[in-house]
């Protein structure tokens, strides 16, 4: 008898449940054995999952465990009378609050067959909802029916049924709200049979990819029912169906965002593929008449790559329900994986190999493009009138400023400028920037510069910085194209994007082409230098560039980044989401949900650009598709 007691849902639960509800408050709490009810804030619906007793299945419940309002119960007997209450509590309280209320019940259909020896993991995902009979919500049923025929999992479309019916709960159980009670309080109940391609059939294991495929899918469009049922049904009247995901973050989302970022920061990738004889390299190949190629050296590695990798993969990105942050965390993951090999196999074959994983090689378009302003921009085309040549000391102190002039928006900014002769260029580096003691830059080219590296890099890293998650200033995966093709646009936007500038982009482009080919470095530098009229520095510069550390395929990122960045603008893109912090092309969607759901705050820092009326004028022209 204890025993059965401790099993059934206690009455103190229930009614703190309803007080926490009424008062506006978070609910999380633990059901007896299993289940969970986990409610954000007040909203208009509640997702449930309720588990049969002898099944098996360890997966399903977690396609509604991603909701901002969810009920994981037993289907036991000896619970359905307080899970019943609990409930009812949920849907009366909320009810009365937003003048109606939506359950929606999800359970797992029969296996899909083999079908002609095929797995059922290759089979279209599909769906029957069991919707009301009466015909004051057919409009949200077939807005049901539309959301989920957008769900592709393995490429193929989702098929979906509709049945009407008077049962709209698993076959063998009641209703969780008596229906006399559920018709009282006003709550719509409907029901989602998921066919379980997820699902081996021979072992009842899940399988992890596409459950979360199917998951993510199915969360968007579960919030666009939800957000077409509150604006027609209810008097909540959110702004975007991304406003009814979850706020609250669990606590496994900042453990794996501290080890993540941590991981990121445990060594610094481009200081370690970078060499520290960049300068003295150059005068070498030029007294070898250009014959014979540099020798390069580079940092001894401050850390032991597996000891990176054992931390690495401690950080428990599986127990992450929110299906948007769990994509962001497990793409950085393979991404600092990768990278971490690349620092082990730095001068060997195996470098390239693995520069191509990372960064991507050079598509044919992308090389047309490159070989397209090198013919057209000529070799002897210059900077725009200048008095001169800016030496380290004056750019650094130029730099200097704008730092203050982010510090006036955001007293955190602590950006340092450092001039050192290891570095070559321009390079920042954890929001710092440093400045090669051997740079000597057009003057015309100072403020474009400015913006690219203080006014993009570092401006991005501190609005990273503001957030609560660590991944935004450390960078999210593969944000370098993104990150280097805004910098380039900001050149662009304060008019210091010259033909010069173009020339080396697509150099750069046509440099990690021949490294990619199989030519040498001397046969790159020579192509450069005779055939598209690079001087010989410059020609040795960026050849010197791509074949660093054994080839690296970066430097094709920033035109990359750029054509990307303008079919972004002329498809009518904003610039605010990119200020964010380091994220790539592939985040502004998640970045734009997690806005809605205010799990991030608005960016502190706007750069210089933005308030200029010459930089919004030629922002507009793009617009237009210029």
């Amino acid at each position: 008898m204890a025993a059965a007691k401790r099993e059934t849902i206690p009455d103190r639960l229930i009614k703190v449940v309803g007080e926490r509800l009424s008062e506006g408050k978070q609910v999380r709490r633990t059901l007896p054995v299993w289940g969970r009810l986990a409610i954000d804030r007040q909203l208009p619906f509640l997702c449930v999952y309720r588990r049969p007793k002898k099944a098996e299945d360890e997966a399903t419940f977690r396609l509604v465990t991603s909701e901002a309002s969810y009920l994981t119960c037993l289907a036991d007997k000896r619970q359905r009378e307080g899970v019943s209450r609990l409930a009812g509590v949920v849907a009366s309280t909320l009810a009365e609050k937003f003048g109606s209320f939506l359950v929606l019940e999800l359970w797992c259909g029969d296996p899909a067959p083999m079908q002609d020896g095929i797995s059922p993991v290759l089979l279209r995902p599909g769906f029957r909802i069991f919707a009301p009979r009466d015909n004051g919500h057919a409009a949200l049923t077939d807005s049901f029916e539309e959301a989920l025929r957008r769900i592709k999992v393995n490429r193929r479309r989702a098929t979906v049924e509709t049945v009407e019916s008077s049962r709209r709960w698993p076959r063998g159980l009641p209703p969780i709200i008596p229906r006399d009670e559920a018709k009282r309080i006003g709550c719509v109940v409907y029901g989602l049979e998921v066919s379980p391609i997820y699902i081996d059939p021979a072992t009842g294991e899940a399988y992890p990819r596409v459950l979360r495929d199917l998951r993510r899918r199915l969360t968007v469009a579960f919030r666009r029912v939800f957000f077409d049922f509150a604006r027609t049904s209810t008097t909540a009247d959110p702004a975007h169906f991304h406003t009814l995901g979850r706020r609250a973050v669990v606590k496994a989302v900042w453990e794996v965002d501290e080890m993540l970022a941590a991981a990121s920061q445990g060594y610094e990738f481009l200081l370690q593929m970078t060499p520290v004889n960049g300068e003295q390299a150059w005068r070498q190949f030029e007294r070898n008449k250009f014959e014979r190629a540099p020798a390069f050296h580079y940092r001894p590695l401050p850390v032991e790559p597996v000891v990176l990798k054992r931390h690495l993969y401690r950080a428990p990105v599986e127990r992450i329900e929110d299906p948007a942050l769990g994509l962001v965390f497990r793409q950085k993951l393979d991404e600092l994986d990768r990278q971490i090999t690349m620092l082990q196999d730095r001068n060997t074959p195996r470098f390239l190999h693995e520069s191509i994983q990372l960064y991507g090689g050079v598509e044919d378009d992308l090389h047309g493009l490159a070989l397209d302003i090198l013919e057209r921009i000529r070799p002897r085309s210059r900077e725009k009138a200048s008095k001169g040549v800016v030496s380290a000391e004056d750019f650094a102190e130029r730099a200097r400023q704008e730092v203050a002039f982010l510090r006036s928006q955001d007293r955190r900014v602590k950006a340092r400028v450092e001039i050192r002769p290891d570095v070559t260029g321009l390079l920042v580096s954890r929001g710092n920037l440093l400045v090669s003691s051997y740079s000597r830059i057009p003057e015309s080219r100072v403020e474009a510069l400015v913006q690219h590296e203080v006014g993009t890099h570092v401006l991005t890293y501190y609005n990273g910085l503001a957030q609560r998650f660590r991944l935004l200033h450390t960078g999210l995966a593969g944000y370098d194209a993104l990150q280097e093709g805004l910098a380039v646009l900001s050149e662009y936007l304060v008019g210091g994007l010259s033909r010069p500038r173009l020339r080396l982009l697509a150099g750069r482009v046509v440099a990690a082409r021949c490294v990619l080919d199989g030519a040498t470095f001397i046969d790159t530098f020579r192509q450069l230098r005779l055939t598209y009229g690079c001087p010989n520095r410059t020609a040795s510069t960026r050849t010197r560039r791509t074949y660093r550390s054994g080839g690296l395929t970066k430097d094709a990122v920033y035109l990359r980044g750029l054509r990307q960045l303008l079919d972004y603008i002329a498809d009518g893109g904003s610039v605010e989401p990119l200020l964010m912090g380091k994220i790539a092309t592939q985040h502004i969607p998640i970045v734009k949900e997690l806005r809605w759901r205010r799990v991030l705050v608005p960016p502190p820092l706007a750069p210089r650009y933005m308030n200029q009326p010459d930089s919004l004028l030629r922002l507009e022209r793009l617009r237009r598709g210029a």
